[in-house]
């Protein structure tokens, strides 16, 4: 356990959902993990007790990618947790694979409808059901952007271009209807309600659910308890500035309780939600000091990976890194406290002004 980490409370200690079973954490909330292939191997899944138009279910809330193993695990979970009732609806934080990845598959098993934000429903589509070198990401496009900014190599360009199917690969192209989530709004859940809060920097148009009965934060991506929420800029928006949008969401979880249950998709559950939000600032002021002092002479993002992560990354993190370094450029180049050149070999510098 890092500082900051033990810094924070974990009400159910190192106990977690074993495979295909549940866990309650709260009044008609039971927590489901599920496998990654990633060195981030889990992601938490939540089934929230419901009850519409008379018939009492659940909501599902988030749902793994789209894998057989993982539908496995689901049919186990259905069998095992559902006292048998029916699934009534699917709620998705946002369109990353590991969310929104079985949505399609769970809406169409159980016939039941999608809750998203708009913009991330409709960018889960576009990538999900894009032929290779369509209007997605990644292929040849994340070739040219990282290329741009330092990664050069051709084995690892190769690879990146083999992952131009990585998205359709991981995602069930979701339903074709969508009830949309908005921020501010209440969606009543069972015999809660829960404010819908948008965040942004991580995903286009992210939504974590506060139930202010329970005390009780699904926290998506937003807030994490031990890894820092990934920010970067990416090649479908090249020369995005999404730091700043990640660091003023955040202060919106300031006004909810301190005593709030934080239910994270990675990690376990916690409280101390302020310490953790207070943390995330101090981390990233703390980088940017740190590339703005590195950019004394002229750095690329890929010049920068190995300053702000300081072990060994595989190709999958590599890009992140990559996004990462490049948001921290970014939010210095936009605050007017680098300048951005591109060199004679086609690569992007920024150095201090």
């Amino acid at each position: 356990m890092n500082v900051n980490e033990a810094k924070l409370v974990y009400p159910m200690g190192n106990t977690q959902p074993e495979p295909g079973f549940a866990l309650e954490v709260a009044p008609g909330v039971k927590w489901i993990r599920m496998p990654l292939p990633f060195a981030l191997d889990h992601i938490n899944l939540w089934l929230l007790a419901d009850e519409i138009n008379g018939q009492k279910g659940w909501t599902i809330v988030d749902c793994g990618i789209a894998k057989d193993p993982v539908k496995a695990l689901w049919e186990e979970v259905f069998n095992n947790e559902l006292d048998g009732l029916p699934v009534l609806r699917v709620v998705v934080t946002h369109m990353h694979p590991d969310h929104v990845g079985l949505a399609g598959w769970l809406c169409e098993k159980h016939n039941v409808p999608l809750y998203m934000s708009m913009t991330d429903y409709y960018v889960s589509r576009m990538w999900s059901s894009q032929p290779v070198g369509g209007a997605g990401t990644g292929g040849d496009v994340a070739v040219r952007h990282f290329s741009r900014h330092g990664l050069t190599d051709p084995e690892s360009q190769e690879k990146i271009r083999a992952r131009a199917t990585y998205y359709p690969g991981l995602v069930c192209t979701p339903p074709n209807r969508f009830n949309r989530l908005m921020d501010g709004d209440t969606l009543r859940i069972g015999n809660n309600d829960w404010q819908l809060i948008s965040g942004y920097g991580h995903a286009p148009e992210h939504m974590a659910l506060y139930s202010p009965g329970l005390k009780v934060l699904i926290s998506g991506d937003m807030v994490l308890p031990r890894i820092s929420t990934n920010v970067s800029v990416f090649d479908h928006e090249p020369d995005g500035n999404p730091l700043p949008l990640y660091l003023k969401s955040l202060d919106k979880y300031l006004v909810l309780d301190e005593d709030t249950l934080v239910l994270p998709s990675h990690g376990r559950p916690f409280k101390g939600l302020h310490e953790r939000i207070r943390q995330q600032h101090e981390h990233h002021a703390e980088r940017l000091v740190e590339v703005l002092e590195l950019c004394r002479e002229p750095m690329s993002a890929k010049d920068v990976v190995p300053h702000m992560f300081k072990r060994e990354l595989d190709l999958h993190q590599l890009t992140f890194a990559m996004g990462e370094a490049l948001a921290h450029l970014h939010a210095l180049h936009f605050d007017g406290k680098l300048k951005r050149e591109t060199g004679k070999d086609g690569i992007v510098r920024f150095a201090v002004i």
